[in-house]
């Protein structure tokens, strides 16, 4: 059996700086996207789908999918600001929710989703894998976590969707942390407004979602009721994390939680791109790529 992989890349990185989900790293040069989908492709994904902006497709097409189109089945969808039936002005994206429900006319097939310039590791590929071929349904979907520790940047706040995880290694809740930073041999983030101290060892979302196509019904009605209450600000966005901690509350799904080995690294900022490819060049030196 195989799985999509769906590649959320329409983001600008208005932190980092230009196009960031097509800078290169490495020994050989690849984009953080590359690496992913190598990892992906060796897990058994059959196709991948990009979600992208439409003013960057043909810069997109050449720089980046076109050299995955003899490998699998590679697919583009657009992320637009536009919404059927309202009036919105905005200058970014509605969010990762948004993206995701963005993929639905290219995806037939059980999928995981990932975020462009997030470096997620090898295993952690394989348990999506697995689990898409193994258990996803519309009454339960997958997540890959990470430990926060090991998500942080030293370059700024980043970000992420803390999770509760029971003894079931099911998902209790997810609560987007913005402004999570280390001070002071702690880890602080702000949450509803506050500033609150966050367990180091907690388990937080990167995005490494896993869902059964089913899932697309009631994530087109849960944006469309958060596009009608956002018509009129610009900057709110749909975070996925949210519709998945309103459909936990709700009692409609249930979340199994994988947990990786593998340690995370991403380019929130400029300055993480020297430790990005530090970390890259080491697991070429030891043979993983």
């Amino acid at each position: 059996m195989g799985a999509t992989l769906v590649v959320l890349a329409a983001g600008m990185g208005s932190r980092y700086g230009g196009l960031k989900q097509l800078d290169r790293f490495g020994p050989q040069r690849k984009t953080i996207m590359d690496y992913s989908i190598q990892d992906a492709i060796g897990a058994g994904f059959d196709c991948i789908v990009f979600v992208i902006r439409e003013e960057f497709e043909s810069q997109f097409r050449a720089q980046t999918s076109s050299r995955y189109e003899n490998e699998v089945d590679v697919r583009l969808v657009h992320q637009k600001m536009e919404v059927e039936g309202l009036l919105v002005n905005r200058e970014k994206p509605w969010g990762t929710g948004h993206a995701v429900l963005c993929a639905e006319p290219a995806t037939e097939q059980p999928f995981a989703v990932i975020n462009a310039d997030d470096f997620y590791g090898r295993k952690s590929f394989h348990l999506a894998s697995q689990f898409l071929n193994q258990k996803a349904s519309s009454d339960l979907y997958g997540m890959v976590g990470y430990i926060l520790s090991n998500t942080l940047s030293p370059h700024g706040s980043v970000s992420r969707g803390i999770c509760t995880v029971g003894s079931d290694n099911k998902l209790v809740t997810v609560r987007e942390h913005t402004g999570i930073r280390s001070k002071g041999g702690v880890v602080l983030g702000d949450f509803e407004g506050k500033e609150v101290q966050l367990p180091p060892d907690s388990i937080v979302s990167m995005n490494l979602w896993m869902f059964h196509p089913s899932v697309f019904a009631p994530l087109r009605e849960a944006f469309m009721a958060f596009a009608r209450e956002n018509t009129a600000h610009p900057k709110a966005e749909f975070y996925l994390p949210f519709f998945v901690d309103e459909r936990l509350k709700s009692g409609a799904t249930e979340v199994e939680v994988l947990t990786s080995p593998d340690r995370w690294y991403g380019v929130t900022f400029k300055e993480d791109r020297q430790r990005v490819n530090r970390a890259l060049e080491k697991m070429h030196e030891e043979g993983v790529y």
